[in-house]
């Protein structure tokens, strides 16, 4: 750290040097344009960029597969706008992996394939992104799911549980949208400001789009093992619907209690969606008892299932500590 006394030029304006290393390191001197951005009680100085598309290169000899999927996710989480995947060789398989991942992302093709090489390509402008529009979207098909899958297994419908399956990819997707803006926040005042959201609130946002991830997979858990089992009986599948019902309820107050705008409103939904959990803690052995009268397997499969929901409804409990701590006063 270094410090530098404000002085006063002309009689009217406020002056500070810059510390020299820094100013050298990067590529400051006289007549270069500095910009400011205010943050609160602080002001953050960067020189001047050209808004470009970030490009960058991986060598992806020896991944295959999941690997070389999750090596491609990476580098879009990353902020890289133009990928250039290498190799000596780029093999049908890995090809068809290539492809697989730009399937899972937003707004991503292939831009260029040769023998050695494929370059991918985010055609999306990242300034028009928004985390708030992204993290409700997932909200939505979220809660959409987990409803769905109670009512796969309840009706022991194969058609709705399938759909809810496929319906993760969509949430999979947004979370790595998410995931995209929130890193840009990180690394860039400028992002900041074309989001218009604060770097804290990003950070919420971030934090609960990756419990509305958590609660699309155990929906997809629940489809899984609805799929597996025939017709449950009545007094159970009623107190599986009456969980789901509870968890929606803590799900749903949390959210809301996430994109409150008043504080006083956020801090009443967010102790309600807390005590909620506490109550479904209770109801969820209630079910555990009465599955012991179940044949083994199926008393099992339903054990994952109360299980996933009470999960669900732990996730959404993390929301809303989280909105309460967006709620709270700053120091």
């Amino acid at each position: 750290m270094e410090t530098r006394k404000v002085q006063v030029t002309g009689g009217s304006t406020f002056t500070v040097s810059l510390p020299k290393t820094w100013a050298t390191d990067n590529d400051v001197s006289s007549g270069t344009t500095v910009e400011f951005y205010p943050e609160g009680d602080e002001l953050l100085l960067t020189p001047e960029r050209e808004t470009r598309r970030q490009e960058g290169t991986l060598d992806v000899s020896g991944l295959e597969d999941e690997e070389l999927m999750r090596a491609v996710m990476t580098m879009y989480v990353s902020g890289f706008d133009v990928i250039s995947l290498e190799a000596g060789r780029i093999t049908t398989e890995q090809r068809s992996a290539i492809r697989d991942a730009t399937q899972r992302l937003v707004g991503v093709e292939v831009l260029e394939e040769t023998s050695d090489s494929v370059v991918i390509q985010d055609l999306l402008d990242s300034s028009e992104l928004s985390i708030v529009n992204a993290v409700t979207r997932m909200r939505l098909i979220a809660q959409s799911m987990l409803k769905d899958a109670v009512t796969a297994l309840i009706e022991n419908d194969d058609d709705i549980a399938y759909d809810v399956i496929d319906r993760d990819d969509d949430v999979d997707r947004l979370w790595l949208v998410v995931s995209r803006i929130f890193r840009a926040t990180l690394r860039s005042p400028r992002a900041v400001e074309e989001l218009g959201v604060s770097r804290e609130a990003c950070f919420d946002f971030h934090s609960s789009a990756r419990q509305l991830e958590r609660i699309a997979d155990h929906a997809v858990k629940i489809s899984d093992i609805a799929l597996k089992l025939d017709d449950l009986p009545a007094d159970v599948a009623d107190a599986i619907h009456g969980l789901h019902a509870e968890a929606a309820t803590v799900f749903e107050q949390s959210m809301d209690a996430l994109f409150a705008e008043e504080a006083d409103e956020a801090n009443r939904l967010g102790h309600d969606a807390l005590a909620a959990v506490v109550d479904i803690d209770e109801h969820t052995r209630q079910i555990d008892d009465m599955l012991r009268d179940l044949e083994p397997a199926q008393a099992q499969s339903l054990g994952l299932i109360i299980d996933s929901l009470s999960r669900s409804a732990d996730y959404g409990g993390n929301i809303a500590e989280t909105a309460l701590q967006k709620a709270a006063p700053r120091p």
